[in-house]
């Protein structure tokens, strides 16, 4: 058995035709038990009612499936560079990487925006997550506008990115992405239809919000852009020293800024529902931990090369994930609406898939 088929300690990248569904989700449903109890223990500490234990179970379960529908695309999109990583980077994306997505953007990411926009301390910032959470989720949605414009932008290259290609030979949406491979080889394209989309929603918000908004954009850009840099140095000297090692340090930050830009809607919408930052914490990292095997069961079964349209589907959802990001500020979109966009694309394109097999498994026979 080769490296790269080697089964992971926890459900790490292993021989997908030796699994079922369900146990490629074990670890997910042990972290949902432990998450739904420990939202039951700490409702009962908070309310000390079966009623206010029962309502913190529930919205620990709200949000996890909240974080889940908003993830199809995020967990597409992860197996797709998850496959050309080397299989030692594998297990550490599957390992660190859920760390980091759990405890880093769904518990440091929401303080850090505190620290910065109270300009208090790391632990003042705790206590008051802990014993002010009304005033911690105003300062939170106050901090919404450069969130949304950073991680739109981020997306939105991400989304871009792929169409704008000029190797790319699967299309789905054929009159639109012949197009824009057309385009591809006009260096910077992309980046062009992303600032232009910013200068147009940043006209219409006034004042210091569009200074903001724009600024914020520019950062999200520079982070894409800075980070497909560092990530192509970084594999490359890995394959000067390691022949045929692809996708090593550079694509696990990658994966990493992209989980962070996508859990930007999810963390802000869960303040709709609860303003306890760790009923949010358990909540999401339990729709986090399904993700994860999703990213999983796509890469070690092939579906992404079985369902050629599934990934377009994705980075559709994305787009259209970046567009709501942007028009957030002006008009509240219900992350309901956001999730089921996207759910919806990936099934079209997935159902899509089907029916191209089919017609061409009738053509060959």
């Amino acid at each position: 058995m080769t490296q790269g088929n080697s089964p992971l300690p926890g459900g790490g990248l292993g021989d997908g035709a030796r699994r079922s569904t369900l146990q490629y989700f074990t670890w997910a449903f042990i972290v949902t038990v432990l998450g739904l109890a420990l939202g039951g223990v700490l409702g009962w500490q908070s309310t000390g009612t079966l009623g206010g234990t029962l309502s913190v179970f529930f919205i620990c379960a709200v949000l996890a499936v909240l974080e889940i529908s908003l993830s199809f695309d995020n967990a597409i999109v992860n197996a797709n560079k998850l496959k050309d990583m080397t299989p030692k980077w594998q297990r550490r994306f599957l390992t660190w990487g859920i760390i980091i997505a759990v405890f880093g953007m769904r518990i440091v990411f929401p303080l850090l925006i505190v620290v910065i926009a109270a300009n208090i301390g790391p632990w003042q910032a705790m206590v008051l997550a802990a014993t002010q959470p009304d005033e911690y989720s105003r300062i939170m949605h106050e901090a919404h506008l450069p969130i949304a414009a950073f991680g739109g932008t981020f997306l939105m290259m991400v989304g871009l990115s792929f169409f704008f290609d000029h190797e790319k030979d699967v299309h789905w949406v054929k009159w639109l992405e012949d197009r824009m491979q057309r385009y591809a080889t006009i260096r910077g394209i992309e980046v062009a239809v992303v600032l232009v989309t910013v200068l147009i929603f940043s006209r219409f918000l006034e004042g210091a919000e569009s200074q903001v908004f724009f600024s914020s954009a520019i950062w999200g850009l520079l982070t894409f852009l800075l980070v497909e840099v560092l990530g192509g140095l970084l594999d490359s000297s890995q394959q000067t020293l390691q022949a045929g090692a692809k996708g090593g340090l550079g694509a696990f930050l990658y994966l990493e800024v992209l989980d962070a830009s996508f859990s930007f809607d999810g963390v802000i919408g869960a303040f709709a529902l609860t303003h306890n930052l760790f009923v949010i914490a358990i909540g999401l990292g339990i729709g986090a931990m399904y993700v994860r095997s999703m990213t999983i069961m796509l890469v070690e079964r092939g579906t992404l090369a079985e369902y050629r349209f599934l990934e377009h589907g994705a980075f559709y959802a994305i787009i259209a994930l970046s567009v709501i990001m942007f028009v957030q500020p002006l008009v509240h979109i219900p992350e309901v609406i956001t999730g089921l966009g996207g759910a919806t694309l990936i099934g079209i394109s997935f159902w899509s898939s089907i029916r191209w097999n089919r017609k061409n498994h009738e053509a060959e026979a």
